[in-house]
């Protein structure tokens, strides 16, 4: 880091400036001076107002600390704790009702409904994997997971088992059946697929044709018409596929040739600046931004080696079509991106100023995820992401209507520093901070224009609502916090308020992650929870997971849904400010123990990774050796959890320190099959990563928003300067 480069009152890290000088400036229509000088212009702005707003939170928390501590020894009365919150501004004015004005929206986000991923950047093979989800094959789906049980001769084999394959085109045909209903008959009974007067046509095994129930369904097809090898068709604003050849060693034993149906499964994708990736300096930052680079220019690939073969892997090509009448249809490819920055809170030693401070990670990233995106506004790819010309930033961890205008105004200075149009960037809000859930409308008017999306986030959510009433009390274990007011009363309110703001066909409702990837079957059973709630997306943790979700969105019309759910009754605020407090503390010690081996084994099975390999999220096993798709979050209600329960007594430092050393075991043991893993138990002092999780704990109360990422930077930084 010592090599940079002055220009324009900045000191930028010189792999930082070749990248941009050389890769991503090279071809597009704005000097370099002009782009140094507009990025110092809007650094040199907004920083003061960046770290006024951090002030802002720090004075905040400390006057909740203050009233909490104040009233320790007396009966808590709600209305005098909602009356303070009021008074120093925590619960900002209502506003008067709106609807969003956003526009140039593309249809992914507004006008359809299906799962979205969540990847780490960094990662290029996860990158395009997730963007590529677009299309998924159900059969594979179905076969690899435990949807079709491994039971009665159905068992996963290195062969492929004609006794589960028959499982799966019994479900599949059932799908079909379910959501692409014959006139008569059924899909388990079709012995040929054509298309003939314009329409599709099926013929049953006693001979007679049938059409569709619904004719308009049927979209296009390739191939021959009196063969084709693939049919297209529609439910619920959905695209899926029939995909039909006789010669396959599935197809050639299906009574009308079918191979496989193809679903449009994840319709957006987040690429993960933020909670899922380890990015602390220069170095890390170019990696993510080389990505989104290779993204919006359609030229990532990376190499993958499987069943003991290499190939490239590429950004899939758009889908052609013939339409009953002959015409050409394209269909988008690849999954929509958007790109989540960092927030407010973090700097990175990638810039300087001139004074030698770090520059706001947040503003770094809006400039530089911008001027890359260019490639894609500007049509210098072959891929193209946003078919309306939009910018799409997932704002995350902003606290309060202050920090989304914040955002709203540095969006905007990108916008006029590289000469675009105002409100081509789009904002998406994460709803995981209490301030913002709070005052959710309000947050969303300060961005009428530009927002398209919020999303709950439980972990980092209860991990703020965790730091922010430290003092108020011991909180209830873990799994019986989600048992408390609060946790439904926000899930429901992030879709009351995105309904009331006019959201349902203009932008996205997400809900949160499934983290189990090896537990489908429970997926699929669960997680269309969030659908009936009313979000027209939710997160997935792998390709194969967007392709069944996405089943759900066949199963329930969101936006059917959405005109009922708009009638209810909204979600009460009091309940959202409910306190997960204790209401009987009086554990026994075989609770507190498995409470803390709990937390302490999250928190140490996350860092060890984190720390010693820079790796950000990935499927981390649990105490019971569940595998968990895990970040940042994670560790934030982990580390907090036990914070709390030391300042309220319910442990000591010593029961913490005896769980740390415990489960470090655990976590050696679990991670013995990694050949870069590094034990932390055969020396708990000379581990940094064991440091980083005995500092996450007892340094808890003085961590900003109780968040992790502080400490993880200063011991990532240690690791890789060692």
């Amino acid at each position: 880091m010592s090599s940079r480069i002055k220009i324009a009152k900045l000191n930028i890290a010189s792999s930082l400036h070749q990248f941009i000088e050389q890769e991503v400036l090279a071809d597009l229509p704005l000097s370099s001076e002009k782009f140094w000088q507009g990025f110092s212009d809007i650094i040199y702005r907004l920083t003061p107002i960046n770290l006024q707003l951090l002030a802002t939170r720090d004075s905040l928390q400390q006057q909740i600390d203050h009233w909490h501590q104040a009233h320790q020894d007396k009966a808590f009365d709600f209305s005098e704790y909602k009356t303070f919150l009021k008074d120093i501004g925590y619960l900002a004015e209502p506003v008067e009702d709106f609807n969003i004005a956003t526009e140039n929206v593309d249809k992914e986000l507004a006008t359809m409904a299906g799962p979205q991923l969540v990847v780490p950047i960094m990662n290029a093979r996860f990158a395009l994997n997730a963007v590529n989800a677009r299309w998924g094959s159900l059969y594979d789906a179905l076969y690899g997971t435990d949807i079709i049980p491994e039971c009665d001769g159905a068992e996963k084999t290195g062969q492929y088992n004609p006794v589960r394959g028959a499982k799966v085109i019994a479900f599949a045909r059932d799908f079909l059946d379910q959501h692409l209903p014959l006139i008569s008959g059924s899909h388990h009974d079709v012995k040929r697929y054509c298309v003939s007067d314009q329409q599709l046509t099926a013929t049953l095994t006693d001979g007679q044709q049938v059409k569709l129930a619904q004719p308009q369904q049927f979209l296009g097809y390739q191939g021959d018409s009196s063969t084709p090898s693939a049919l297209l068709l529609q439910h619920n604003g959905l695209h899926f596929e029939i995909n039909i050849n006789p010669n396959n060693e599935v197809g050639k034993n299906d009574l009308a040739g079918v191979c496989d149906i193809t679903l449009e499964s994840a319709l957006t994708t987040i690429m993960d600046c933020e909670d899922s990736v380890a990015a602390v300096d220069a170095q890390d930052k170019v990696i993510a931004y080389r990505h989104w680079l290779g993204l919006n220019k359609g030229t990532l690939a990376e190499e993958v080696t499987k069943n003991n073969q290499t190939f490239t892997r590429r950004m899939a090509a758009d889908r052609q079509y013939l339409s009953p009448t002959n015409e050409a249809i394209t269909l988008k490819g690849r999954s929509l991106m958007f790109v989540r920055n960092v927030g407010h809170l973090m700097t990175n030693n990638a810039i300087l100023l001139e004074d030698g401070q770090e520059v706001p990670e947040g503003i770094m990233d809006a400039m530089i995820t911008s001027l890359i995106s260019l490639y894609d506004i500007e049509q210098k790819n072959g891929l193209q992401n946003s078919a309306q010309g939009s910018i799409y930033i997932v704002k995350p961890k902003m606290h309060g209507p202050e920090e989304v205008a914040f955002a709203n105004t540095l969006f905007e200075q990108v916008e006029d520093a590289l000469a675009l149009p105002r409100n081509t960037i789009k904002m998406g809000i994460m709803d995981e901070e209490r301030r913002t859930s709070v005052n959710l409308k309000a947050c969303i008017y300060q961005a009428i224009d530009r927002v398209v999306f919020i999303n709950t986030g439980f972990l980092d959510r209860t991990g703020d609502e965790i730091h922010t009433s430290m003092y108020a009390g011991p909180m209830e274990r873990k799994a019986d916090i989600k048992l408390t007011p609060w946790i439904n009363a926000y899930e429901d309110n992030n879709v009351d308020v995105g309904l009331a703001c006019g959201f349902s066909g203009k932008a996205q409702i997400g809900k949160g992650m499934w983290p189990i990837p090896d537990q489908m079957a429970n997926m699929l059973a669960n997680k269309i929870n969030h659908v009936e709630a009313g979000a027209n997306t939710a997160w997935v943790p792998s390709p194969t997971a967007a392709t069944l979700h996405a089943l759900h969105y066949h199963r329930v019309d969101v936006f059917d849904l959405q005109k009922d759910i708009a009638k209810r009754a909204p979600a009460n605020l009091d309940d959202i400010l409910t306190i997960p407090v204790a209401k009987n503390p009086h554990w026994c010690d075989k609770e507190i123990t498995q409470e803390l081996d709990n937390n302490a084994q999250g928190i140490l099975g996350y860092v060890v990774r984190w720390i010693d390999q820079g790796i950000g999220c990935s499927k981390v096993p649990d105490i019971n050796n569940v595998g968990l798709m895990e970040d940042r979050a994670t560790l934030r209600i982990s580390s907090q959890h036990i914070t709390n329960w030391l300042q309220h007594n319910i442990c000591t430092k010593e029961q913490v320190m005896a769980s740390l050393e415990k489960m470090a075991a655990i976590v050696d043991q679990q991670n013995n099959f990694d050949p870069l893993y590094q034990p932390i138990a055969e020396d708990f002092q000379a581990s940094i990563a064991f440091q980083s999780a005995c500092d996450l704990i007892f340094k808890g109360k003085e961590q900003p928003n109780g968040y992790t990422e502080p400490l993880l930077h200063q011991y990532r930084l240690q690791k890789k300067q060692a």
